[in-house]
């Protein structure tokens, strides 16, 4: 049995006091905005409605999604619009990319993607191109990818692992049993597995990233299999959020979990060896905090590998991770109430 926690309101779903959040604003937000329609650019936390997008903006973050805003898969999370772009996308992306990061002065920037099942390669040269670019225009930021599975065709992961991100990211999205019921029939929990697992093998010396929903029926159990599946995976950062319902058209949430679960997955997680966990109800897979770890992490090498630097500074070997929690603690991104709220 799931573990106790509010209960979704039937109808209209409530929402308890620990999910609420501040509308989007602010000078920076606006700027960021701007730019980022001027350039034709789309964003995952306006299509997927991230409740993160004014403090992620105002902080000057943001996760950029490539290959346009039309997925060939239509999971039963995801706001993004589903569709078939029928072979379509903008060989000047790159481009246009490198020169928004420019303009916004960001040190770290998340790149991700609908799937693009018409694509013979999935969109893997797309986003490799842009790392490239990114780094030709600006080789000190530090870029994330979060990509699809292409199908399990490893040779087109092989094709981002290349372009040399800080970090490979995946993610398995709910739990083993939960997969056929919430992502798209293309999708498996194995499969995703697998290609965190070659890239983990193929870059030992790069940080291979995963996120997990939670909320939507999972037991406990299940939550730590997953997360013991990750670890097996070679996983290094785990994050870990609530599940929130984008329209009514997409699955519903079967519960709240309270802060506190959260609170007890995440020493759970680095009991495993985790080297950074984000969970929290308002994390999200690309939440900023944990790319603040990863920026603290990380210095470009001369050739543009990362450099692991432990907290005091010193350079440890591939893997060998300093603890997480003499840079920035998880418990930061778990938002209260102000007092007398």
């Amino acid at each position: 049995m799931p573990p106790s926690g509010a209960p979704a309101a039937p109808g209209k779903e409530k929402k308890p006091a620990w999910l609420k959040v501040r509308a989007p604003g602010g000078d920076t937000y606006a700027r960021l905005k701007q730019t980022l329609r001027s350039l034709d650019l789309y964003t995952v936390c306006e299509e997927a409605r991230c409740p993160n997008v004014g403090e992620c903006w105002t902080a000057g973050t943001a996760t950029i999604m490539l290959l346009g805003h039309t997925c060939t898969r239509g999971c039963r999370f995801c706001a993004v619009t589903t569709g078939n772009p029928r072979g379509a996308y903008d060989p000047r992306e790159p481009v246009h990319v490198a020169r928004a990061i420019a303009e916004l002065e960001l040190k770290y920037v998340v790149l991700t993607m609908v799937d693009r099942d018409d694509l013979i390669d999935g969109g893997a040269e797309q986003v490799a191109r842009t790392v490239e670019g990114l780094r030709e225009r600006k080789p000190e930021l530090l870029v994330e990818t979060l990509v699809g599975d292409f199908r399990g065709r490893l040779g087109d992961v092989d094709t981002v692992l290349r372009s040399a991100p800080a970090v490979f990211a995946h993610n398995v999205e709910v739990t083993r049993r939960l997969t056929p019921l919430i992502r798209d029939a293309r999708c498996d929990y194995d499969l995703s597995l697998r290609v965190l697992r070659h890239a983990k093998e193929r870059a030992p010396e790069r940080f291979v990233k995963s996120s997990i929903m939670l909320g939507l029926g999972e037991s406990a159990d299940e939550v730590h299999e997953t997360l013991a599946d990750l670890r097996a995976a070679g996983v290094d950062i785990v994050t870990l959020g609530q599940y929130l319902r984008p329209t009514p058209k997409h699955a519903k949430v079967d519960r709240y979990v309270t802060p506190e679960e959260f609170a007890a997955y995440e020493k759970h997680a680095y009991e495993l060896g985790f080297a950074f966990v984000a969970s929290g109800p308002l994390v999200r897979s690309s939440y900023h905090a944990a790319e603040g770890f990863v920026a603290a992490r990380l210095t470009p090498g001369a050739a543009g590998a990362p450099h692991v630097v432990s907290p005091a500074g010193r350079p440890d070997s591939p893997g060998n991770f300093a603890p997480a929690g003499a840079l920035i603690h998880p418990s930061s991104l778990v938002r209260r109430e102000p007092s007398g709220a």
